[in-house]
């Protein structure tokens, strides 16, 4: 998992560059030169929505996503292991395999049609975006088993 941690890390940025530059040439182009193109539009969406779907995991990783700090942050590195093996094994896995599990008839169902943009000349490949629901919830399952193991780790030791 951490290796694709890494992997994530090092191509988010990139993902968020590129929504940029694209977002700004969007601009430019529309209110300088009275161009656009819905095409370009999409590309900006797809990068954000890569962007957070991906980034979701990693940041789990990294203690990152909100809680309610004011009671956690307090607390010992032993509450702090149960709170996230309880959390994780009660609540993130669950949701995880409902959602995965929910999301997938979506997913096949604009994989079995190429399902492309409803907007004329916007990107026809939908289907690539919404196949990043599944992989965010599968990388947030795994990275859920990776907090338990710590977990149980940190609260055996301790």
């Amino acid at each position: 998992m951490e290796r694709l941690n890494r992997f994530i890390v090092h191509t988010v940025p990139w993902l968020t560059l590129g929504m940029v530059l694209v977002t700004f040439t969007v601009v430019i182009l529309r209110y300088l030169f009275g161009r656009g193109w819905v095409w370009m539009q999409e590309i900006a969406l797809y990068m954000h929505a890569f962007t957070f779907l991906l980034a979701a995991s990693y940041t789990l990783s990294r203690d990152e996503h909100v809680r309610v700090d004011i009671l956690y942050r307090p607390m010992d590195d032993r509450r702090k292991a149960l709170v996230n093996l309880l959390g994780s094994a009660l609540l993130l896995i669950p949701c995880c395999a409902v959602l995965f599990y929910q999301s997938l008839p979506f997913v096949a169902n604009s994989w079995a049609v190429l399902e492309g943009s409803q907007d004329g000349g916007g990107l026809e490949a939908v289907y690539l975006l919404k196949t990043a629901i599944p992989v965010c919830f599968a990388l947030l399952f795994l990275q859920a088993l990776a907090i338990i193991h710590h977990s149980v780790q940190t609260l055996r030791t301790q």
